[in-house]
């Protein structure tokens, strides 16, 4: 939903500069940008998200000024920011608290886009850009834990990375690549660190196509409709942007109560142990952001197995826009969909319940049927819904899921036109 410039430079600098480089010009079209005007508060999660991008990388840098990445020295260094650095405590635990609060805001968004079926035509490439900062961002918390240098994180960065011994013919070498060495040691430690501190700026260029993507198609929005006349839209300034400035204050709120409050709490209690390779931890277990993919890994009784598992989980995603083939976007209009969309994420929270459980008894056989039921809700029962569900009436235009048929607020009569078929 691109739409032409508004914007008219002054005379004298202004204008000088916007004949060059017309930054401003970008600036004041994206704050004109026609925007839908039923958007609930679900859709002012992107911008939370740029929040914790900009929180991760200023306090990121910050840290990386004091940190050293040697075996020998980065637990210490860790504990000489939280106690002799100025304010490092703050630093260390915003940053800390802020992978956390990034992937709670990420997965609210992803489950949003799915709700809403943002992920349909015409804005396919939005969403693999999404589910691509998606990947960047969980590579990056990896590496980032890595670097705490504790027992947990010494122990959750080898297990996870002798996975990849069970690729044939060149899973050695990966892995050895990754370590650089034979073991988890020295050497893997600065190399997570260099790739920990470069990723960031990729999620940082993914997340500027992201909105450039955005811009071009529009957003979606909870009725599923797309845009069909100027009384539909609204201008992102101000209506939208206050709404996403209240929001991101509540969530500040949350964000600062972990902060000062609990700051260890997402944590676990033996990354506070430095890493000792002689001493295995009884139950190794990653960040609570992994745990439904590491549930799948440990659900494959086969090594190999396991890991296409693990990152099919994740790579599915990709592909999502052409599993569903059910021409209504919206769950609001599809009552089959909605149920299993509701058990699915029932079943994505109870492999994160079950991903911290050790891997015996009842906990392997439960995480084997979610895992099934993970990977059947997309290669059988989308395809098989957008076939057999039978979708409700869906609105007009966007203008009359607001104010009703009648224009006046009202609740539209009977059932709306046709289904939308875009």
């Amino acid at each position: 939903m691109s739409h032409e410039s508004t914007y008219q430079p002054k005379p004298g600098l202004e204008r000088w500069m916007d004949d060059r480089l017309p930054i401003v010009r970008m600036g004041a079209d994206f704050l004109a940008m026609p925007t839908p005007r039923n958007l609930n508060y679900f859709y002012t999660f992107g911008g939370i998200l740029t929040f914790c991008l900009i929180v991760q990388l200023v306090t990121g840098i910050v840290l990386a000024m004091h940190y050293k990445p040697s075996a020998a020295e980065a637990f210490a260094s860790v504990e000489h920011i939280m106690r002799d650095v100025n304010w490092g405590w703050l630093l260390r635990y915003t940053h800390a608290v802020g992978a956390s609060m990034f992937f709670i805001a990420v997965y609210i968004h992803i489950a949003r886009g799915m709700y809403y079926g943002s992920y349909k035509q015409p804005r396919e490439i939005l969403w693999i850009l999404g589910v691509l900062i998606f990947l960047l961002m969980m590579a990056t918390a990896f590496m980032g834990y890595t670097l705490v240098w504790g027992q947990m994180s010494f122990w959750g960065v080898t297990v996870i990375t002798n996975l990849f011994s069970a690729i044939p013919f060149v899973g050695e070498s990966i892995v050895q690549w990754l370590w650089g060495n034979f073991a988890v040691a020295d050497s893997t430690l600065n190399r997570f660190f260099a790739l920990h501190y470069l990723l960031p700026f990729a999620i940082l260029g993914c997340v500027g196509l992201h909105i450039w993507a955005l811009h071009v198609t529009g957003s979606n929005n909870p009725q599923g409709v797309e845009v069909k006349s100027g009384s539909d839209t609204l201008p992102f300034h101000p209506y939208y942007t206050v709404k996403d400035m209240f929001a991101l204050a509540v969530f500040c709120i949350v964000f600062a109560w972990f902060v000062f409050q609990v700051p260890n709490y997402l944590g676990h209690t033996d990354n506070y142990n430095q890493a000792n390779p002689l001493s295995t931890p009884a139950h190794i277990v990653p960040e609570w952001y992994f745990l439904p993919f590491y549930a799948i890994l440990r659900a494959i009784p086969d090594k190999l197995g396991g890991v296409i598992a693990m990152f099919g989980s994740i790579a599915i995603l990709f592909f999502l826009p052409w599993l569903d083939r059910s021409r209504i976007k919206s769950a609001k209009y599809r009552p089959m969909y909605k149920w299993f969309f509701w058990l699915f994420a029932f079943v994505v929270c109870c492999l994160g319940y079950l991903g911290a459980k050790p891997a015996e008894g009842i906990y392997v056989t439960l995480s084997q049927l979610c895992t099934a039921y993970y990977f059947a809700h997309f290669l059988i029962i989308l395809p098989f819904l957008g076939i057999i569900e039978k979708p409700g009436n869906v609105p007009v235009s966007i203008t009359e899921s607001v104010l009703g048929k009648d224009g006046a607020g009202g609740t539209p009569d009977g059932a709306a036109a046709a289904p939308e078929t875009r």
